[in-house]
């Protein structure tokens, strides 16, 4: 058996770095934000990319997409794009009964939330209401419409990009819809020098746009997800999330802590994370990296100056505990 998973180790590293340098054809100056998103696509949950207009996040959701093929031979995996509006309606995104005049009867037509990577363009310009309607599809893989439930792909991986709040006609998400997103990350600017190459360079980098290679079927990243659930980590790692979630719901400038979800979802992503970088055992390097995405976006604080320290002494805290163990 180990040796197995050995062999699904090697092939794994292999096709998430074949995936990983195929975006990047594309996006440039970006590896570390590329591998959140991969780790949250292995993890099995979905991310939330924040940023001013123009950084790339929607080239970016596009160009994975286009990395990824369907298994019925050369078509990629069935992508939706979604551009949130305030005037968008819940069945714009689930779909609508529309009557068949030749059978006299309602039948279901499917919305755009029924296929393999979606992308929710500026997810925060809808109201309350339209973004609800994802929270069902994004914990559970289904959709419920009166008393018939639609499974969703096995593969279905949301890609969320939203404008920072201060920006006019904007919703911040309600405290339930965040909870979903495994990680919210900052898209950001590419350096000076990256962002000069790219100007330098931007028609093949157009063209290698239109015409991105498909890296991995949706059966090898869905291999990918079973491989990285099988990812060693350390029971102090595990008291680690637990004592960090638990320490957010017991701090008097906190108003709403981490869930029991984000716990679970902290404990995927450190999974896939250190399967994204080679290894098939979690560190405390990879619990480092990922805490800031994981819980930021998932705890209410009572202002602005908790928020910018409170999160990272505990971090800190944790981390010296876990040092004085040497658990590698």
């Amino acid at each position: 058996m180990e040796e197995n998973f050995n062999e699904n180790l090697a092939q794994s590293i292999n096709d998430i770095q074949r995936l990983i340098e195929n975006v990047e054809t594309v996006i440039r100056g970006k590896r570390s934000q590329i591998k959140l998103i991969v780790t949250a696509l292995i993890a099995r949950g979905h991310i939330l990319m924040e940023d001013n207009p123009g950084t790339g996040k929607t080239v970016m959701a596009k160009t994975l997409a286009q990395s990824i093929s369907g298994n019925m031979g050369g078509n990629t995996a069935d992508f939706k794009r979604i551009q949130f509006t305030p005037d968008l309606l819940p069945m714009d995104l689930i779909g609508s009964h529309i009557f068949d005049d030749r059978n006299k009867e309602f039948i279901f037509k499917k919305g755009p939330l029924f296929c393999n990577v979606l992308l929710a363009d500026e997810i925060n310009r809808a109201s309350p209401k339209v973004q609800s309607a994802l929270l069902e599809c994004m914990a559970e893989n289904q959709i419920t419409i009166g008393d018939i439930t639609y499974p969703l792909e096995k593969l279905f991986f949301t890609i969320a990009t939203q404008n920072p709040i201060e920006l006019e006609g904007t919703y911040p998400l309600p405290a339930a819809q965040l909870d979903r997103f495994f990680m919210k990350i900052h898209f950001g600017y590419v350096d000076e020098d990256t962002e000069l190459l790219i100007y330098q360079n931007y028609l093949s980098i157009q063209q290698n746009q239109i015409q991105v290679k498909q890296a991995l079927s949706t059966d090898e990243i869905l291999f990918l997800q079973n491989t990285a659930e099988q990812v060693f980590i350390h029971s102090e790692i595990l008291k680690a999330v637990r004592n960090i979630v638990v320490a957010t719901r017991n701090n008097d400038e906190i108003v709403l802590g981490a869930s029991t979800r984000s716990g679970i979802a902290f404990i995927k992503c450190l999974k896939a994370y250190a399967l994204v970088n080679g290894r098939e055992y979690v560190t405390e390097d990879d619990f480092q990296e990922l805490a800031h995405p994981v819980l930021d976006h998932r705890i209410t604080y009572r202002n602005k100056e908790a928020k910018s320290r409170l999160l990272s002494l505990m971090i800190e805290d944790e981390l010296n505990r876990l040092s004085k163990l040497k658990i590698h």
